[in-house]
């Protein structure tokens, strides 16, 4: 048996899990982690065009998942923001934003990395309480935005988790804060078909056949063609937590995002590390084979549960 490394890697999750089928996958796969110091988990919004409660939403879906995976108390969770930025100025106060001041305030436990699977509201609101947390050891990383340059994008438009908050993502990117990004024609790219989750998720336990089904679900409900694939988009934020020389990065000066989604160059904020490519078959096929392991002895391997 192989002796599992100690060290571990401390990390937020900030998921907007009840709004597609994917951040589900992302969350498991964190938890089922061992390398993973998991903080906290922040229950996000996801607009208002699904759901009134959409944070809340999230939050149900969140204890659902930790009940499945038979622990509910396996991790501090903290409630995001209800809704996004009013603008560009004023915070929305959360327990999810005042736990990021928190842990980013401290000196004692080394870089934190917090991945954001949806709007990047609480992210904004915790640097507009408290701004000098841009100079910490914190490194954001985004799941969302647009292609940069002439990348052709055939997805909604604004890109989704953008269009959420467009004011934090603003915010966010003019903070100065370090920031790793997973622009869409990139987290687009993480696909498993029905085939694959009959074979690889279906069969271990109650856990794996929610998480297939809530792909068949999302997509009878949501696409209007036939489709017998979901790409599991969210999930290279835990890769990235789990292995950062995973991806192929590159180097993008400063922007801002315009009203109707657009990114243009900005005179002041963050230079952001853009994701190109990721190694999806490493993270895909330890999502696998850590919920097979958890299926096969209803534990997980490491320390959070």
């Amino acid at each position: 048996m192989i002796i599992d490394d100690t060290r571990t890697r401390r990390v937020i999750v900030d998921s907007d899990v009840k709004n597609e089928a994917d951040d589900q996958f992302a969350v498991v796969h964190a938890l089922l982690s061992p390398s993973l110091d998991i903080r906290g988990i922040i229950p996000a919004h996801f607009g208002s065009e699904r759901s009134q409660r959409s944070m809340l939403d999230s939050r149900d879906e969140l204890d659902h998942l930790l009940g499945l995976l038979g622990r509910p108390d396996a991790v501090p969770v903290a409630n995001g923001a209800a809704q996004r930025l009013p603008d560009a100025m004023t915070p929305v106060d959360s327990p999810g934003a005042r736990l990021i001041i928190d842990e980013a305030r401290r000196t004692d436990a080394g870089p934190l990395f917090i991945g954001f699977l949806g709007p990047l509201t609480d992210m904004a609101s915790a640097l507009l309480l408290a701004p000098e947390i841009a100079d910490t050891d914190t490194t954001v990383i985004w799941i969302g935005g647009p292609p940069y340059g002439d990348v052709e994008w055939r997805g909604t438009w604004p890109e989704f988790n953008l269009r959420n908050d467009i004011h934090a993502a603003n915010v966010v990117f003019g903070s100065g804060i370090d920031i790793w990004q997973v622009p869409s024609n990139v987290y687009r790219l993480a696909s498993v078909g029905y085939a694959e989750l009959r074979r690889r998720v279906e069969p271990h336990g109650e856990l794996g056949r929610y998480l297939a089904q809530t792909v068949v679900d999302f997509n009878s409900t949501h696409h209007r063609v036939p489709v017998e694939s979901r790409s599991l988009g969210d999930s290279p934020a835990i890769a990235l937590m789990l292995d950062p020389w995973c991806a192929s990065f590159r180097r993008q000066a400063p922007v801002r995002f315009t009203d109707d989604g657009h990114c243009v160059a900005a005179e002041s904020g963050s230079e952001v590390l853009v994701v190109e490519q990721i190694d999806v078959r490493f993270f895909l096929e330890d999502m696998f084979a850590k919920l097979a392991e958890f299926g096969e002895s209803g534990q997980a391997a490491g320390p959070v549960l």
